[in-house]
């Protein structure tokens, strides 16, 4: 493992210690950069909220270390297997989307959701010549949208 993923782990563990929390990290190298799983009595906290406190631990972690990471690593938070599932969820829902756009010739607009949500959907539809996605919106309004692509 990297030295900086390593050390990555390190300050997770602090932060996680110093809060109170019951939680043990446990990090592992992907083909996108390092994924660290929580695990404890206390990851169901994680998942409140559709896992903001888990997207804030993972924000926190990619601020602090994002200066000394290579170009496209990132640093991954999940807990009980919850970016696993909802990154499914979100490939399906991109498929269904694309279904529907292509049978109603009406673009298809998702509800609020975070980058990396948005980012799944777009890489989900990459592929697809006849569509095309955008993000639209500001803050923690900003949706993806699905259309098709013009000709």
């Amino acid at each position: 493992m990297e030295a900086i993923h390593e050390e990555a782990a390190q300050f997770l563990s602090s932060v996680l210690e110093q809060s109170g929390l019951a939680l043990a990290v446990r990090a592992f190298e992907t083909e996108e950069g390092c994924r660290f799983n929580l695990d404890g009595p206390d990851s169901d906290l994680l998942f409140a909220q559709s896992g903001e406190l888990l997207d804030a631990l993972q924000h926190l972690v990619n601020q602090v270390f994002l200066k000394d990471l290579s170009r496209g690593d990132r640093l991954i938070c999940d807990a009980n297997d919850f970016r696993a599932t909802r990154e499914s969820e979100l490939r399906a829902m991109a498929n269904h989307a694309a279904q529907r756009v292509r049978s109603s010739n009406v673009p298809f607009s998702f509800g609020p959701m975070n980058a990396n949500e948005r980012r799944i959907i777009h890489m989900a539809l990459a592929n697809e010549a006849d569509l095309a996605t955008e993000s639209i919106g500001d803050g923690s309004a900003r949706r993806l949208r699905v259309s098709l692509r013009r000709s």
